[in-house]
């Protein structure tokens, strides 16, 4: 139970942080080229320019399923730990 609760715990953020880091590389790769990232599409734009539009807004199931899956971790390992020192 520990260790499913660890993963639980670790593997959405890593999951999360490792979606925004590519995105964001291709905004950063976007951005000094001239262009201006379409946080939408996805996409660059060299024409127009784009409102952002945060991370959590574009991918809510990701950021809320990633947290409850957390917070499920937590849990298990707590029950993992008590249920062991009892």
């Amino acid at each position: 139970m520990l260790r499913i609760g660890l993963l639980l715990l670790v593997l959405p953020g890593l999951a999360m942080m490792v979606g925004y880091l590519l995105e964001q590389s291709a905004v950063d790769a976007c951005l000094d080229g001239g262009g201006s990232w379409n946080y939408a599409a996805g996409a660059c734009d060299s024409t127009d320019s784009h409102p952002f539009i945060p991370f959590s807004s574009r991918h809510p199931w990701l950021v809320n399923g990633g947290m409850l899956l957390s917070v499920a971790g937590l849990l298990c390992c707590l029950v993992g730990l008590y249920s062991r020192r009892s």
